[in-house]
């Protein structure tokens, strides 16, 4: 993946990243057009042939903004189609993104973030002209890394470390002392991945010790048995030294997933999960899963995400309702999986309340999302019949209903009762 930087500029710069998320919090609020030195704008692309989702993510440096308008300027004929978490339009080659009611607030060297989805034929590259509230922008992007560098020009003098930086005695506030184990420790020869703070699943596969999982995960064919396989890997992990690799072919009956063997039921009404996962085909047209769990309130048929139409999607076996619709309208409110990169999936289900939440690398999918009032579109089939989830295990793989097949992996599989994160 590409990160365009914003070129220099007199006075301000915006920061901007892939995906979209709501703005949380409580902030002091400034003069809608106040623009400070070291706002900075990062637009981060995933495009495929004739198509391009980007998601931005804006910071306005040392002085906060009560309201924002983002513009920037395309170099080929892109065109943008839809957005999220930003009313989105465009005039000729030049967009302009303005915030919603909820994530209009930005503190100072806060963040809010929205995103695009657009076609084009004719690509002419980086965008240009990024300007933040009217002001142009002249900030950098993050780090090789993928962690923002010090915003210039408000960086503090060398002696003083940088303001979100603890001081280099301390650990950092996610880290516990070196002599305490973490809370959610496995026994000393597995810890758990990073990230896995209160969850009662935590597994980065590290205690793997053969070709095939066991212990932990147990390899199921739902359906048939076929040429899918599952293996433990190596040589592609998202950390540590091992992962799981699914060989997904195409048809019905190469059905393939790992199952977790612990009672996943215990976790009550409202669960989240965190999986890292990473493919290398484009979703297909048809419809494809990738992660399932069975709903003991839905005759033990599954609830499970994959995709379908070249986005992702939920689906739910007992009667293929789908989130979002199927309709071009519907689609247009999810985004695909990236390819060839390792991606954060996060999920919530609220099983009182009849909720659904997903966010990919941190961001709401609106076309995701099931908020319990049914929208044409997005959650209006999902809510045909009343929909309160009883979900009890996890299960990882592959299943292809046409000609899709492809090749995954995942990693640092969490799952608790809080918002675990990535």
């Amino acid at each position: 993946m590409t990160i365009l930087r914003a070129r220099p500029g007199p006075t301000l710069a915006v920061v901007a990243a892939l995906a979209a998320v709501t703005a949380t919090g409580t902030v002091l609020l400034t003069s809608p057009a106040a623009a400070a030195q070291g706002c900075r704008v990062d637009y981060t692309p995933n495009q495929w042939p004739g198509g391009f989702t980007a998601n931005v993510k804006v910071s306005p440096g040392d002085t906060a903004v009560s309201s924002w308008t983002v513009t920037w300027t395309y170099a080929g004929d892109e065109r943008v189609t839809n957005g999220w978490n930003a009313t989105v339009s465009q005039s000729g080659s030049t967009v302009t993104a303005r915030n919603m009611s909820y994530n209009g607030s930005i503190p100072a060297a806060g963040v809010a973030e929205f995103g695009v989805q657009g076609t084009y034929g004719a690509s002419g590259g980086a965008p240009t002209g990024f300007s933040l509230n009217g002001v142009p922008c002249n900030g950098t992007g993050p780090s090789p890394t993928g962690v923002p560098t010090t915003l210039n020009p408000t960086t503090p003098p060398p002696t003083s470390a940088p303001p979100t930086t603890p001081p280099p005695t301390s650990a950092p506030p996610t880290t516990p002392p070196p002599t305490s184990a973490p809370p959610t420790t496995p026994p000393p020869t597995t810890p758990p991945p990073t990230g896995c703070a209160g969850a009662v699943l935590c597994d980065g596969f590290e205690n793997q010790t053969g070709s095939t999982p066991s212990g932990d995960w147990t390899v199921v064919n739902p359906d048939c048995s076929g040429a899918g396989t599952a293996t433990i890997d190596t040589a592609t992990t998202h950390s540590g030294s091992r992962a799981v690799r699914i060989n997904g072919a195409a048809g019905y009956c190469n059905h393939v997933f790992i199952r977790s063997t612990k009672n996943l039921g215990s976790l009550g009404s409202v669960r989240y999960g965190r999986i890292w996962v990473r493919h290398t085909t484009a979703q297909p047209t048809e419809h494809t899963t990738m992660m399932a769990m069975t709903d003991a309130a839905d005759g033990n048929k599954d609830l499970r995400i994959g995709g379908q139409n070249g986005a992702l999607q939920w689906n739910r076996a007992s009667d293929d309702a789908t989130l979002p619709e199927q309709s071009p309208a519907g689609v247009a409110q999810s985004i695909p999986l990236p390819t060839n990169r390792w991606t954060c999936l996060e999920f919530m289900v609220d099983g009182s309340a009849g909720q659904l939440r997903t966010w990919l690398d941190g961001a709401a999918i609106t076309g995701l999302t099931a908020d319990g009032v049914p929208t044409h579109d997005i959650d209006g089939q999902w809510y045909n019949r009343t929909w309160r989830p009883q979900l009890t295990d996890l299960k990882l793989g592959w299943e292809s209903y046409g000609g899709g097949a492809d090749t995954l992996w995942y990693d640092d599989v969490a799952m608790g009762t809080s918002r675990i994160g990535c």
